[in-house]
């Protein structure tokens, strides 16, 4: 069962700011797309398909700490970790790693995000619910650092 996962990005023209920096909202996209890639490589996507379970993951607690910039076109791995289980909720931890040449080198960001899952009910509010079976046998949580 997974407890870990990571993604490689490179930083595009659109996500930095004048000083040719990432932007810092950025990095809570690219936390984003590794949940999401994380999901889809146990068989699941955030987001309801025919058959599978009819559950959302909002968020309920984002945070990132920056240590280095990250400019266009660098190349970095987001690593994700699942911290923390609950019946209802999942933790992540964010590791973002610059790369050189293909080799981690440098810490550049570390993030977490605590996601509940929902359900969403016919007048269209949400309902915290846990998380469905088929998804939360998939899903460890890492030992370890």
């Amino acid at each position: 069962m997974p407890s870990t996962f990571s993604l490689i990005r490179s930083v595009e023209f659109s996500e930095t700011d004048m000083a040719g920096i990432m932007h810092y909202s950025n990095f809570f996209r690219f936390m984003e797309a590794a949940e999401h890639a994380f999901f889809r490589s146990i068989g699941f996507s955030v987001a309801a398909r025919p058959g599978a379970p009819k559950v959302g993951w909002p968020r309920v607690h984002a945070s990132c700490d920056y240590h280095r910039p990250l400019r266009f076109e660098d190349r970095v791995e987001v690593r994700l970790r699942v911290v923390e289980k609950k019946s209802k909720a999942l933790t992540y931890e964010f590791q973002f790693m610059k790369l050189v040449d293909g080799v981690p080198t440098e810490e550049v960001a570390k993030g977490r995000l605590t996601v509940v899952c929902v359900e969403h009910q016919p007048d269209g509010t949400m309902r915290a619910s846990a998380i469905p079976p088929a998804i939360s046998e998939q899903i460890e949580v890492a030992t370890g650092d």
